[in-house]
């Protein structure tokens, strides 16, 4: 499959695309003349440009109105490379750094950066061999851009750095040289053209929504099973409640519920309670509103990820060299951070259905277990659960709400937008976890509902699983199952 960089609008489906059959990147005829034409332009203005422009001809940050002289004007931008790849703590996963390399080159292709033809190139080269720069989580402010993580995706252009290739990380110099590469000189503004950009922050979101996504149906899905093992009402799933509440995903949440259960002996069989706890009752309002808010932050995320970020913006056509804000993390920061919050009441209304199944009521046996107190049977992993709901809560402090000033008050301030990027994956790993630990539970317990039957939608869910892991009728050593649950959320 061949990927051709445009200026079509990206959809996060289609870069789900991409990323899944591998494609290759090739420029479109009309990337390549933006690229080469704004290159162009920046070459002949510097001729006789006449002014200071900001990290073009001057210093970068406080150093704004320190010129450089047009013979040094390579050295700066190789400078401004090495020097801000400052980046701490864990590596950023080779998933996430395949889709800033794929973001940067979009974002470069638009024809408002100034960058060198090659350049993009030598970009498209390293996603194609699946060669990925080393990246660390920490360093970046969310402004001016994500400087430090895209300090350290640019190193390996000029030469220096590491990279992750064939499962290795190596000197980049060492792989260039296998492949026949040289270091690309960088030109007037194409070190800042590098550095300045959102895509460690995007390419977080992109990954985390594309996750909740996957995740939130799946949380239907576990969900129905745990409602029909826990003799749950189908009352609230109705149409006519949501018809006079009518948010969109609170509306869809409860069809699903309805399209899932469709069929179920235990679902439609007389009950002796009059209501369920909120756990199961409230799943529309739940599940709904994280729907809502996913479909809220994607909308965000796609209209990023087709945007210029970088700084300052070229515009040949208006003969403008723009020094402004594009890079500031604002616009996605606050949307991850809701992102964040959403995904992780995902995850506590699931433990509390956990809870309620393992709580020995309506004829469930306490844990799910048949012979309690010899056997502690599903106690635990409620506890696991318990306590990864409650990381999430810490976890989901805004760190948009943060701000410290930078570069001698210059950039006086920021979004943290990284912080809420690279808290978001943790939460969305987290959920996943909590979501497995759910199912484990439900498709014990519905076991003890046999002969009965759910519908034939969860029927079919829980054949597949118990290929992976069995029902469990005494102790065992529970953390492999747990780790299968999260593997068959996965697949």
């Amino acid at each position: 499959m061949i990927h051709y960089i445009s200026n079509n609008r990206l959809t996060l489906e289609k870069i789900k695309e991409i990323i899944d059959n591998r494609a290759r990147l090739e420029l479109s005829p009309e990337s390549e003349a933006a690229i080469v034409r704004c290159r162009e332009y920046l070459d002949h203005k510097m001729e006789d440009i006449g002014r200071p422009i900001y990290g073009i001809t001057t210093g970068f940050g406080s150093l704004y109105n320190v010129s450089i002289p047009a013979e040094d004007l390579s050295q700066l931008q190789h400078n401004l490379v090495m020097s801000h790849a400052c980046g701490t703590g864990p590596t950023v996963r080779p998933d996430i750094v395949r889709l800033m390399l794929f973001l940067k080159i979009q974002n470069l292709s638009y024809g408002h950066s100034g960058v060198q033809l090659r350049t993009v190139q030598r970009l498209m080269d390293m996603f194609n061999e699946d060669i990925l720069p080393v990246i660390y989580e920490q360093g970046s402010l969310g402004a001016s851009g994500d400087l430090a993580p895209l300090a350290h995706l640019s190193l390996p252009l000029i030469g220096l750095g590491e990279v992750l290739y064939k499962g290795q990380v190596r000197p980049s110099a060492e792989v260039w040289k296998e492949f026949g590469w040289e270091p690309i000189t960088l030109q007037s503004k194409e070190g800042l053209a590098l550095l300045n950009g959102t895509q460690f922050m995007s390419a977080h979101a992109v990954w985390s929504i594309l996750k909740s996504i996957r995740l939130s149906k799946w949380a239907d899905t576990i969900g129905a099973m745990s409602l029909d093992a826990y003799d749950g009402r189908i009352e609230p799933f109705l149409p006519l409640t949501h018809r006079i509440r009518p948010h969109t995903g609170q509306i869809a949440t409860a069809e699903r519920f309805m399209s899932l259960l469709r069929g179920s002996e235990l679902i439609s069989r007389p009950k002796e309670h009059v209501q369920d706890p909120y756990s199961f009752r409230c799943i529309p309002q739940v599940h709904g509103a994280v729907k809502d808010n996913i479909a809220y932050v994607k909308s965000v995320i796609e209209n990023e990820i087709n945007s210029t970020t970088d700084n300052p913006n070229i515009f040949p056509d208006e003969d403008m060299v723009i020094s402004a804000g594009n890079f500031h993390g604002e616009p996605i920061a606050i949307p991850m951070d809701a992102l964040a919050i959403a995904m992780s009441e995902l995850a506590s209304i699931s433990e509390r259905r956990t809870f309620q199944l393992i709580d020995g009521l309506r004829g469930l046996p306490k844990y799910l277990v048949a012979n309690p107190g010899l056997n502690s049977g599903f106690m635990i992993p409620q506890y696991t659960a318990a306590g990864i709901v409650s990381q999430n809560k810490g976890l989901c402090w805004p760190a948009s709400c943060d701000s410290i000033p930078s570069s001698q008050g210059q950039e006086d301030h920021v979004s943290m937008g990284s912080n809420s990027a690279t808290k978001l994956v943790r939460i969305v790993d987290n959920v996943e976890t909590v979501l497995a630990i759910e199912l484990f539970n439900a498709a014990q317990a519905l076991e003890f509902r046999r002969p009965a039957k759910s519908s034939p939608a969860i029927e079919k869910v829980f054949k597949a699983y118990r290929k992976e892991v069995p029902f469990l009728d005494t102790d065992t050593y529970m953390h492999p199952y747990i780790v299968k649950s999260v593997d068959f959320l996965r697949k």
